[in-house]
């Protein structure tokens, strides 16, 4: 048989199953609407106005020096939290695969810190250090006597931002640790090296492009941050609030466009590198799992110092995080330190169950959609063979490039003024739904890409059989493929849930009064200078997500899938 008419016969065979080409439109049509177009729309504000092509927008961004400061704000930000998060993450990670640790409290702290930022929303870091070193800090102004003390600006974000995100540079680099053979380090060391010499000389090289792996993903969730800027930043802009406040403050929706242009354009081009180079390079670095067991280092001049090192900043973590409820039981931060609920009631009185209420709906709505549409993406793009299968694959994982400012602002020009004047589409801005396709968007590269490695070790044989019996697509998917990797997909549920219900970025430009989110309402009280009741919310919304991923933990053990939703999150950073 000819390479043509093998050609024909995939494309009749492909063409003979409605339900699988029905997906794929499905799938496409999904991801110009609410990927693609809201983009689009944005670069067409930015390149298009009064009939032609000019750069008359971008000519009168560039010379803000607002915009100007804030690019070099944002980027300054960036390599210092990328630097200094990838190198707090290997620290951790060396001394969890590397170094014999004595106590098992170190061990649980590492645990606890790895999942905190998963379960918190991104700014509850920014609060307790403003409650902890702030004017009224309880460390600053109560222990140390210090009135004028000022955690604003780049230092403040920096710290706040370096907390959140070191976590995950060590969730990255501890699975590539765990990979490098011991056999290759304990040559060198046999040959007269010292560990030093072995870390320089082996390991690193090794590790180089996980660690510039690691290194982008930070600056990419650095330079999009909103939360944390918008909190504790005061003076020192960035450009996720420069964008923020050009559309509620100046009114000024093009130049937030071509603000937001720039901003993408940053992002998309960190997220090209680490995604098809240095995740290519890492891969074919480190192959496989180490050929046996590695011994610990017991030398007491590694571990003493690493050790107490990891153990101060990791218990330092906790105490940040443990300040939250105390600052909503506490009376008045900074004047009355005694225990009262005053602020959880003052809460509940307000707005707090329509705000709690509202969140967890939307959040349980997109969070099953969440993880089945991945598990279905992650199936097309590994199972099946179409034309079309990558530019799924890379459009589904494009919005982790794309800040969620800049998402919000697509939105808001693409389904409140944009093409559609009439039907379903002209009316979506405002709704339940808008919200509800946001929190899919935002949580859809973190699903695909863990039912991609889940599907990846799946013996094709199994699902060929299925076939051979006369099952479709669909019956193959539902029957065969999912139940064999329900762990991903209960994993991308959660990811989803818990995502969606701590996201702010992507939705406070798109939250009307009909509709109240936590998060937004954290911000709110946050900026009022309410940090008591900010607090309560935080605590409660931290009390729900952390409940949630400890029941669907229980369900996976009583399932009796292969691993828990920790490890798969840690597989799939």
């Amino acid at each position: 048989m000819t390479k043509g008419q093998n050609a024909r016969l995939e494309r009749k065979k492909f063409f003979s199953d409605p339900i699988l080409v029905s997906m794929i439109i499905v799938l496409l049509v999904f991801l110009l609407l609410f990927i693609l177009y809201p983009l689009l729309m944005l670069l067409v504000d930015s390149f298009y106005e009064e009939g032609r092509i000019t750069l008359s927008v971008f000519q009168r961004v560039l010379s803000l020096e607002r915009f100007r400061k804030a690019f070099g704000n944002t980027v300054a930000l960036g390599l210092i939290t990328g630097f200094a998060s990838t190198l707090i993450g290997l620290l951790f990670a060396y001394v969890e695969v590397y170094v014999k640790v004595r106590t098992k409290i170190l061990e649980k702290l590492f645990a606890v810190v790895s999942m905190l930022p998963v379960v918190s929303p991104p700014f509850v870091l920014s609060l307790s250090m403003i409650m902890l070193f702030g004017r009224s800090g309880l460390i600053t102004r109560k222990l140390l006597g210090i009135y004028d003390a000022n955690v604003y600006g780049l230092k403040g974000i920096a710290i706040v931002q370096t907390l959140t995100f070191f976590p995950v540079c060590y969730l990255m680099l501890k699975g590539l640790l765990k990979n490098i053979d011991p056999s290759l380090e304990e040559a060198t060391r046999d040959m007269g090296a010292s560990r030093w010499k072995v870390f320089t000389s082996v390991t690193l090289p090794l590790l180089l492009p996980g660690l510039g792996n690691a290194f982008l993903v930070t600056f990419i969730e650095s330079v999009a941050d909103f939360a944390n800027p918008m909190l504790i930043g005061g003076s020192f802009d960035t450009l996720a609030t420069t964008i923020y406040l050009q559309v509620t403050g100046a009114y000024d929706s093009t130049g937030a466009a071509a603000m937001s242009v720039v901003l993408l354009s940053l992002t998309l081009l960190l997220f090209l590198i680490q995604k098809y180079y240095l995740e290519k390079k890492t891969a074919a670095t480190l192959t496989g799992k180490a050929s046996r067991a590695r011994m610990p280092i017991t030398d007491k001049s590694v571990t003493v110092p690493l050790t107490i090192f990891c153990g101060l900043a990791a218990a330092f973590v906790v105490l940040m995080y443990i300040m939250v409820p105390f600052g909503a039981l506490f009376k008045l931060w900074g004047r009355d330190y005694s225990l009262s609920l005053k602020w959880f009631q003052y809460m509940f009185k307000t707005s707090g169950l329509k705000a709690f209420k509202d969140s967890i709906l939307l959040s349980l709505i997109a969070a099953p959609l969440t993880a089945l549409l991945s598990m279905i993406i992650s199936y097309l793009v590994v199972k099946k063979k179409f034309r079309s299968k990558g530019f799924i694959e890379f459009v589904s994982m494009l919005a982790m490039a794309v800040p969620g400012t800049v998402l919000g602002i697509g939105y808001i020009r693409g389904f409140a003024n944009g093409m559609f004047r009439t039907g379903f589409l002209s009316n979506l801005y405002g709704t339940g739904l808008i919200l509800i396709i946001v929190f899919i968007v935002r949580s859809l590269p973190t699903g695909t890409r863990s039912g991609i490695s889940a599907l990846r070790q799946i013996d094709p044989s199994i699902e060929e059989s299925a076939y051979d019996m006369g099952a479709n697509s669909a019956k193959v998917f539902f029957t065969v493929t999912l139940p064999l990797i329900k762990d991903s997909f209960f994993s991308g549920l959660v990811t989803a849930f818990v995502r969606s219900i701590t996201a702010i970025s992507a939705i406070i430009l798109l939250v009307t009064p009909q509709y109240l989110l936590i998060t937004c309402q954290i911000n709110e009280q946050a900026e009022k200078g309410n940090y008591g009741v900010a607090c309560a919310y935080a605590t409660v919304l931290i009390m729900i997500t952390y409940g949630i991923v400890l029941i669907m933990n229980a369900l996976i053990r009583v399932f009796g899938t292969s691993r828990k939703i920790k490890d798969t999150a840690e597989q799939d950073s």
